[in-house]
């Protein structure tokens, strides 16, 4: 892929979502404005770009150990609607991380929008790390769009841990996670988002826990201020002798809303579904417990805020 030069506003997005140092370090692809710009590959990882629709196939070698791939994803364009596909197929046994995510910068009036769909296929005994961050930010009054989907498929004995995290900046997005979990396979999910304005949130989960002591653990972490909204979504089905616990825990502020919908099912004696959700204000003694060391009272809710969201 034919390398084209990175720009300072680039490298300002990059250093939100990631460590634009460290990119190059490994395998890495960098998507801008609707095409990638550049790309390096691996002995034991391979990127290559799809030909029926907008996106990449990542190719994880069998037994390949601690590697990093970043596949970073930026928008600088006003009005542009970016859609991409990306594949990930980890082979037997690997251990990888993967540091996505995306950043917006608009500063004009129309929107700006990605949608990213990736599918991971974890082959028997294969882990992964997953890391996904997403940031908006610009003087234009064009809303800044994210709208990821997550598919994860979990062979037998295989490890997924997803980190994902909405900084700030975004106006909208609808966030879709699914995975359907074989035996003695684990997907662990933990997210964490903050919505001020008029922002608008959604996080959808379904987990299929197929496989005989399939396990899953999804915890959501939430701040809504101002008049923003922001919605909790899981649906965890046990189909086997299976472990789940979803937590949803949220910090709520003027005059926001929150709404968590809590769904287990199990179609298995032996499975053991558990959901925990709480919303509510910061306590009162937290905030004066910080400002008798000094704190002012916003500098008190800023500490606390950043704590939960850590």
């Amino acid at each position: 892929m034919e390398s084209k030069s990175i720009q300072n506003t680039d490298i300002e997005l990059l250093n939100n979502i990631t460590d634009y140092n460290s990119i190059r370090k490994g395998a890495y692809n960098i998507r801008k404005n609707g095409e990638g710009i550049e790309r390096k590959v691996t002995e034991n990882v391979n990127i290559v770009t799809k030909t029926d629709v907008s996106g990449i196939d990542v190719y994880v070698k069998e037994n390949t150990k601690f590697e990093i791939i970043h596949i970073p994803v930026i928008i600088t364009e006003s009005g542009l609607k970016d859609l991409v596909y990306n594949d990930f197929h980890i082979g037997k046994n690997a251990n990888v991380i993967i540091i996505a995510g995306c950043g917006i910068h608009n500063d004009h009036h129309k929107d700006s929008e990605h949608d990213g769909i990736h599918r991971f296929y974890l082959e028997e005994g294969a882990k992964v790390k997953y890391i996904e961050k997403h940031y908006g930010e610009g003087i234009g009054d064009g809303s800044k769009v994210l709208n990821p989907v997550t598919e994860v498929y979990l062979k037998e004995g295989s490890n997924m841990e997803m980190d994902s995290s909405q900084i700030k900046g975004v106006d909208s997005t609808i966030r879709e996670t699914k995975g359907i979990v074989d035996k003695n396979a684990n997907f662990v999910v933990t997210e964490k988002i903050m919505t001020n304005g008029i922002q608008t949130a959604k996080t959808i989960f379904d987990v299929q826990l197929n496989g005989e002591n399939a396990s899953t653990h999804v915890t959501s972490r939430s701040v809504a201020a101002d008049k923003s909204k922001q919605e909790f979504i899981s649906k965890i089905y046990g189909n086997s002798k299976c472990f789940a616990h979803s937590v949803c825990d949220a910090i709520i502020k003027d005059e926001a809303v929150v709404t968590a919908t809590p769904e287990i099912t199990a179609y298995n004696v032996d499975a053991n579904l558990i959901h925990e959700a709480a919303i509510g204000k910061i306590a009162g003694e937290q905030i004066t417990k910080l400002m008798t060391l000094g704190l002012t009272e916003k500098e008190a809710e800023e500490t606390i805020i950043n704590g939960f969201l850590r």
